[in-house]
């Protein structure tokens, strides 16, 4: 067996110790660098302080609802889009209308006849035709009463009975009946018509142009109209969408209403009053505007949670701050929901 010597390159102890600090002071650089790293990051998410000069833009918003039933046939403007008070937002086809408005025609014609032969009263035909039943009645009542006449003599010489002479006495008097009848409509139709019956006659042609007025009221509200100048959030149909009665079709605020909201607790409400003036400013623009306060109200306690300015403690009171502009605000100085600042 051969004796071989084994070389086995280990490191000095020298060596061991160097490379140990080495590698200490590598991991120590890395844990600093990291730590420096995490602080400016937590830094750098710290949020920007919250003070009670702090507040919300906001806008009056406006809701536009559909009077009538019918489907969208056109619609003139998308979201985000600015129009001005009377333009035209959407049309609503309703073809019930065309049909209504045809008997409504009808039916003013009608009253305007009848009201014109109230006037008029009765024509010459009709008199004619009056007059000729009269003589008719006239020629039955002269013989009802020969017929009268005659029984009457029989009656009295026992040669008919009773009974025979009542029914004779009946004829006459129905005779004599209907020629006061005829007699009396002759007389009314010569006085002309009764004004109970020309009044009539002109309320039936003014329901009826009532009724007109009305389907023209329903025409025009196929138009859906800006009621003012306005910013168009929503809409809630499209075309060929079917449209009812009261509902809201487009969503939006208007322009002009522009107002501006400040959340502060009891302990520094007192430091406002109604009527006091300050100055907003717009912190991007560095545009301000002299402003006035309008109303201090409280907040319900399940709107603390939308405070702009939630520095309070839980036992305090809050208040709203409702502040409007001096001076005319254009449109792009304030968005909605913007941050605003009290100088």
């Amino acid at each position: 067996m051969s004796n071989r010597k084994h070389i086995w390159n280990c490191a000095k102890p020298k060596d061991l110790f160097t490379n140990y600090s080495m590698m200490t002071m590598k991991n120590t650089l890395k844990h600093i660098a990291l730590s420096l790293t995490i602080t400016s990051v937590l830094v750098s998410c710290t949020p920007e302080e919250i003070t009670a000069l702090r507040g919300k833009v906001k806008y009056e918003t406006l809701s536009v609802t559909t009077k009538i039933s019918g489907r969208i046939a056109q619609l003139f403007v998308i979201e985000g889009q600015q129009v001005q008070q009377g333009d035209t937002l959407a049309i609503i086809d309703v073809p019930e209308v065309d049909a209504k408005l045809a008997q409504v025609a009808g039916a003013i014609e009608a009253a305007k006849a009848q009201l014109l032969m109230a006037h008029n009263g009765a024509t010459n035909e009709q008199i004619t035709q009056i007059e000729g039943k009269l003589d008719a009645a006239k020629a039955q009542l002269n013989y009802a009463k020969e017929s009268f006449s005659r029984v009457q003599n029989m009656f009295q010489d026992s040669l008919v009975s009773s009974q025979k002479m009542d029914e004779v006495r009946m004829k006459l008097q129905m005779a004599t009946a209907q020629v006061k009848a005829i007699k009396a409509k002759k007389q009314d139709v010569l006085n002309g018509t009764r004004t109970e019956i020309i009044a009539q006659a002109n309320g039936m042609l003014a329901r009826a142009k009532g009724v007109e007025q009305e389907v023209l009221v329903a025409t025009g509200e196929q138009y859906i109209i800006a009621p003012a100048d306005m910013s168009i959030e929503t809409i809630t149909l499209r075309k060929g969408e079917l449209a009812t009665p009261g509902y809201t079709l487009f969503n939006g605020y208007e322009l002009s209403s522009v107002y501006f909201r400040f959340t502060v607790n009891e302990a520094k409400v007192y430091n406002y009053k109604v009527g006091q003036e300050l100055t907003i400013e717009n912190p991007y623009t560095k545009k301000k505007f002299k402003c006035k306060i309008i109303a201090i109200k409280q907040l319900a306690r399940y709107a603390d949670i939308t405070s702009t300015s939630p520095l309070y403690k839980l036992s305090e009171a809050v208040y709203e701050l409702k502040i409007i502009p001096l001076e005319k605000v254009s449109t792009g100085d304030f968005y909605l929901n913007a941050t605003a600042l009290i100088q």
